[in-house]
């Protein structure tokens, strides 16, 4: 019979792990490289094309890195006062910004020749941004309290709106409906405006009917993919609005301690990042709404953005600080320009190999009733431990699992083989000073795990029981006994105390019990 190499128990994680799944994928962003500027950094974002180029806005420049190298290709800085809100073309060809005259500017990436000004606000400009699905037109926002949706080509408005009675600092064109704009407001109120129509279609006040000096001016608005659900940030707090119940607050979460300044939602739209002023950036699962993970930053976040592949996290903060972190996708992930590749070119060797599989079937059908195979078994390579007790060298056994190295489940694993063998002794006899240090050291290491208390209390009766004769004669043994001993007896007070406390919450819960019967 061959030998069967020492199995190693596994013993079984509690529930509640220091790292949740959740948590590990986006601890993954990780190394971050920060880059500093001389002015807050007001805005960030991804170009939606390949490869992923991303606008940073400070102070009167916007700049144009590469994601792969974070180096920077391109400065733009033909403006006349602070730069706000730079925004890529969904071609990544184009690029806008508006500034705190109150001039809005196109430029080409490439060359960064101003192709169009829109001149029209009369205050500062917060807000500029295509059209995901008219890449011809503009939303821009302004302190003028005016919203405007621009055709680019004839530098023309097509629509402005004038309900809002303050600052608007935050809007967005729908990415499922080119003809509807949701904006938010320093006046308190979230709006959703209709191009065709001109007018307000839905007033959202997340003040209620609260007097003006009790509102909180609206920072951040974001419209989910599908055009159903609107998030909004007052304050510290979020807001979810259901628009097909009529603009209805279905939610009200409050996670940060200072005002929520960006809010951004992952590739697929199912986490949300929220960055603040106290320095947090929490994710949040929108099936729940729950905070799945928490990053912190050296300073207020003012932007956020995630690129569309998934692979960078971008922060802006109000120190001018850009923060960077990067995930390296592991293998199995497809790329997203792969994965129509990939099932054409199965698709093609299925039909290619169609002809030509039933010829193969029936060679290799007749040609296996004709051969004998012989399979050969490759004999697995034993554990330095487990050639030891192949060879009942229980001594030279113990001493291989007692390096630093070692994980502790295989040290007791093979202490337990010991025991089975009638072994334990056997390893644990004729040892001097030297070889009896390791062994004192993994015992007191372990008397009060949970996982291994029982069995290192049965080791330490046996060495006890074999060296109590020789205490004395050296000082490190007999230190590590007295170190034992004392953990010993600590341990045996702490589960003491466990016990009262356990006596005293079975009363009280009794006495519930009984009151509420």
């Amino acid at each position: 019979m061959d030998y069967q190499p020492v199995v190693v128990k596994t013993h079984r994680r509690s529930s509640s792990s220091k790292h949740s799944s959740e948590s590990r994928y986006w601890r993954q962003f990780r190394h971050p490289v920060f880059v500093k500027e001389y002015a807050p950094i007001t805005s960030v974002h991804f170009s939606p094309s390949r490869p992923h180029r991303y606008a940073v806005t400070a102070a009167t420049r916007v700049q144009i890195y590469a994601p792969r190298t974070q180096k920077l290709t391109k400065t733009i800085s033909r403006f006349k006062d602070v730069a706000r809100s730079g925004c890529i073309r969904e071609d990544g060809k184009l690029v806008v910004a508006g500034d705190d005259s109150g001039l809005i500017q196109v430029f080409d990436i490439s060359s960064r020749a101003i192709l169009r000004t829109l001149d029209s606000h009369k205050q500062p400009v917060h807000v500029t941004k295509f059209s995901s699905l008219s890449p011809t037109h503009i939303l821009s926002c302004s302190d003028d309290t005016t919203v405007k949706f621009w055709d680019v080509p004839s530098q023309t408005p097509i629509t402005t709106f004038t309900d809002h009675t303050d600052y608007v600092r935050s809007g967005q064109v729908s990415t499922s409906n080119p003809n509807l704009i949701l904006t938010g407001s320093y006046d308190s109120t979230v709006r959703l405006f209709d191009a065709r129509s001109g007018h307000c279609e839905m007033l959202m006040t997340p003040g209620g009917a609260s007097s003006l000096s009790d509102r909180v001016p609206v920072e951040q608005v974001l419209m989910f993919p599908s055009g159903t659900v609107v998030l909004s940030t007052s304050g510290p707090i979020l807001r979810v609005w259901d628009l097909v119940a009529g603009g209805v607050c279905t939610r009200a979460l409050s996670n940060h301690q200072k005002t929520v300044t960006t809010l951004a939602f992952n590739s697929t739209g199912d986490r949300l990042l929220t960055g603040s002023l106290d320095q947090m950036v929490k994710v949040y699962d929108v099936s729940t709404y729950k905070v799945v993970h928490t990053m912190r930053y050296p300073a207020p976040v003012l932007c956020l953005s995630l690129s569309p592949d998934d692979t960078h996290i971008l922060g802006g903060m109000s120190d001018g600080t850009l923060s960077i972190r990067r995930r390296d996708p592991k293998a199995s992930e497809p790329k997203p320009d792969q994965a129509h590749a990939n099932v054409s070119a199965i698709l093609s060797d299925i039909n290619i190999g169609h002809g030509v599989s039933h010829q193969r079937t029936a060679a290799k059908s007749s040609a296996d009733k004709s051969e004998l195979r012989l399979q050969t078994q490759t004999s697995k390579k034993l554990k330095e431990y487990d050639k030891y007790l192949k060879n009942f060298k229980y001594s030279a056994a113990l001493d291989s699992v007692l390096k630093k190295n070692v994980p502790p489940t295989i040290t007791f694993s093979l202490i337990q083989e010991l025991i089975h063998r009638d072994g334990l002794k056997i390893a644990l006899a004729g040892r001097d000073d030297v070889l009896l240090e390791p062994i004192l050291r993994l015992l007191l290491k372990y008397v009060a795990d949970p996982r291994f208390g029982e069995l290192v209390v049965d080791i330490t009766c046996i060495v006890l029981g074999m060296y109590s004769a020789v205490i004395g004669q050296a000082p490190l043994i007999d230190a590590l006994f007295l170190r034992l001993r004392k953990k010993v007896a600590a341990e045996i007070r702490f589960q003491g105390e466990i016990i009262k406390a356990k006596g005293a919450l079975t009363m009280i819960l009794s006495c519930t019990v009984l009151e509420s019967s």
